[in-house]
Protein backbone atom coordinates (compact mmCIF):
# COMPACT_ATOMS: atom_id res chain seq x y z
CA UNK A 1 0.00 0.00 0.00
CA UNK A 2 1.18 3.52 -0.78
CA UNK A 3 -0.20 6.33 1.37
CA UNK A 4 0.68 9.88 2.44
CA UNK A 5 3.36 10.21 5.10
CA UNK A 6 2.38 10.22 8.78
CA UNK A 7 4.43 11.41 11.80
CA UNK A 8 5.03 7.78 12.86
CA UNK A 9 6.85 7.25 9.54
CA UNK A 10 9.55 9.82 10.32
CA UNK A 11 12.01 7.59 12.21
CA UNK A 12 11.75 4.56 9.90
CA UNK A 13 12.14 6.72 6.78
CA UNK A 14 15.15 8.56 8.18
CA UNK A 15 16.74 5.19 8.99
CA UNK A 16 16.02 3.83 5.48
CA UNK A 17 17.47 6.93 3.80
CA UNK A 18 20.59 6.99 6.00
CA UNK A 19 21.19 3.25 5.54
CA UNK A 20 20.79 3.52 1.76
CA UNK A 21 23.21 6.41 1.50
CA UNK A 22 25.68 4.70 3.85
CA UNK A 23 25.59 1.56 1.67
CA UNK A 24 26.41 3.71 -1.39
CA UNK A 25 29.27 5.47 0.44
CA UNK A 26 27.25 8.71 0.30
CA UNK A 27 26.73 9.33 4.04
CA UNK A 28 28.21 12.79 3.58
CA UNK A 29 27.33 16.46 3.69
CA UNK A 30 26.09 17.47 0.25
CA UNK A 31 23.61 14.57 0.14
CA UNK A 32 20.18 13.98 1.70
CA UNK A 33 22.04 12.28 4.57
CA UNK A 34 22.76 15.72 6.06
CA UNK A 35 19.38 17.36 5.38
CA UNK A 36 18.16 19.14 8.52
CA UNK A 37 14.56 17.99 7.91
CA UNK A 38 15.45 14.30 7.55
CA UNK A 39 14.18 13.35 11.01
CA UNK A 40 10.91 15.28 10.55
CA UNK A 41 9.80 14.55 6.99
CA UNK A 42 6.09 14.52 7.87
CA UNK A 43 6.32 18.13 9.06
CA UNK A 44 8.45 19.22 6.10
CA UNK A 45 6.09 17.69 3.52
CA UNK A 46 2.92 19.00 5.20
CA UNK A 47 3.61 22.41 3.64
CA UNK A 48 1.76 23.59 0.50
CA UNK A 49 3.43 22.56 -2.77
CA UNK A 50 4.98 19.44 -1.23
CA UNK A 51 4.01 15.81 -0.78
CA UNK A 52 5.55 12.57 0.43
CA UNK A 53 4.26 9.02 0.03
CA UNK A 54 5.18 5.88 1.90
CA UNK A 55 5.13 2.23 0.85
CA UNK A 56 3.89 0.05 3.71
CA UNK A 57 3.38 -3.71 3.99
CA UNK A 58 2.15 -5.55 7.09
CA UNK A 59 2.51 -2.35 9.10
CA UNK A 60 6.17 -1.89 8.17
CA UNK A 61 7.54 1.12 6.28
CA UNK A 62 9.42 -0.09 3.19
CA UNK A 63 10.37 3.29 1.72
CA UNK A 64 9.02 6.48 0.27
CA UNK A 65 9.24 9.26 -2.29
CA UNK A 66 8.19 12.87 -2.38
CA UNK A 67 8.23 16.14 -4.22
CA UNK A 68 8.74 19.75 -3.28
CA UNK A 69 8.80 23.15 -4.86
CA UNK A 70 11.85 23.91 -6.97
CA UNK A 71 11.36 26.79 -9.44
CA UNK A 72 8.04 28.08 -10.71
CA UNK A 73 6.08 25.20 -12.19
CA UNK A 74 9.00 22.77 -11.79
CA UNK A 75 8.96 20.52 -8.73
CA UNK A 76 11.83 18.38 -7.47
CA UNK A 77 11.54 14.64 -6.88
CA UNK A 78 12.90 14.07 -3.39
CA UNK A 79 14.06 11.19 -1.25
CA UNK A 80 13.04 8.10 -3.23
CA UNK A 81 14.50 5.29 -1.12
CA UNK A 82 13.54 1.70 -0.29
CA UNK A 83 14.79 -0.93 2.13
CA UNK A 84 17.02 -3.51 0.43
CA UNK A 85 14.34 -6.21 0.92
CA UNK A 86 11.72 -4.06 -0.85
CA UNK A 87 13.79 -3.43 -3.97
CA UNK A 88 13.08 -5.19 -7.24
CA UNK A 89 9.34 -5.56 -6.60
CA UNK A 90 8.05 -2.52 -8.50
CA UNK A 91 7.67 -0.35 -5.39
CA UNK A 92 10.14 2.25 -6.63
CA UNK A 93 8.20 2.60 -9.87
CA UNK A 94 4.90 2.82 -7.95
CA UNK A 95 6.27 5.47 -5.57
CA UNK A 96 7.68 7.45 -8.47
CA UNK A 97 4.36 7.31 -10.32
CA UNK A 98 2.49 8.50 -7.21
CA UNK A 99 4.91 11.39 -6.64
CA UNK A 100 4.60 12.39 -10.30
CA UNK A 101 0.79 12.25 -10.24
CA UNK A 102 0.55 14.24 -7.02
CA UNK A 103 3.05 16.85 -8.24
CA UNK A 104 0.93 17.29 -11.37
CA UNK A 105 -2.22 17.67 -9.23
CA UNK A 106 -0.36 20.33 -7.22
CA UNK A 107 0.06 22.33 -10.44
CA UNK A 108 3.61 21.45 -11.44
CA UNK A 109 4.38 20.83 -15.12
CA UNK A 110 7.87 19.30 -14.78
CA UNK A 111 9.69 17.13 -12.28
CA UNK A 112 13.44 17.60 -11.80
CA UNK A 113 15.73 15.27 -9.86
CA UNK A 114 19.27 15.02 -8.60
CA UNK A 115 21.02 11.69 -8.13
CA UNK A 116 24.48 10.13 -8.08
CA UNK A 117 26.27 7.77 -10.43
CA UNK A 118 26.58 5.19 -7.61
CA UNK A 119 22.78 4.94 -7.35
CA UNK A 120 22.55 2.79 -10.47
CA UNK A 121 19.15 1.20 -9.75
CA UNK A 122 17.60 4.64 -9.25
CA UNK A 123 19.19 5.96 -12.44
CA UNK A 124 17.82 2.98 -14.36
CA UNK A 125 14.35 3.63 -12.95
CA UNK A 126 14.48 7.29 -13.93
CA UNK A 127 15.60 6.51 -17.48
CA UNK A 128 12.90 3.85 -17.87
CA UNK A 129 10.32 6.32 -16.55
CA UNK A 130 11.02 8.97 -19.18
CA UNK A 131 13.47 11.30 -17.46
CA UNK A 132 15.99 13.10 -19.68
CA UNK A 133 19.52 13.51 -18.36
CA UNK A 134 20.86 17.05 -18.07
CA UNK A 135 24.49 18.12 -18.41
CA UNK A 136 24.34 20.16 -15.21
CA UNK A 137 21.93 21.00 -12.40
CA UNK A 138 19.20 23.53 -13.10
CA UNK A 139 20.66 25.66 -10.31
CA UNK A 140 23.12 25.22 -7.44
CA UNK A 141 21.55 23.54 -4.42
CA UNK A 142 22.37 21.90 -1.08
CA UNK A 143 23.21 18.49 -2.56
CA UNK A 144 26.52 19.41 -4.19
CA UNK A 145 27.76 15.82 -4.28
CA UNK A 146 25.00 14.75 -6.64
CA UNK A 147 26.41 14.31 -10.15
CA UNK A 148 23.39 13.23 -12.20
CA UNK A 149 20.44 15.47 -13.01
CA UNK A 150 17.30 14.76 -15.00
CA UNK A 151 13.91 16.24 -15.82
CA UNK A 152 10.54 15.02 -17.07
CA UNK A 153 7.42 16.83 -18.25
CA UNK A 154 4.35 15.86 -16.24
Amino acid sequence: MIRPIQPTDDAPLAAIIRASLTAANLALPGTAFADPQLDHLSTFYAQPGRGYFVAVAHGKVLGGAGFGEYAGTTAELQKLYLTPAARGQGLGRALLARAEAEAKLAGYTKLYLESHHRLTAALHLYAASGYTLLAEPLRPGPHQLMDRWAIKPL
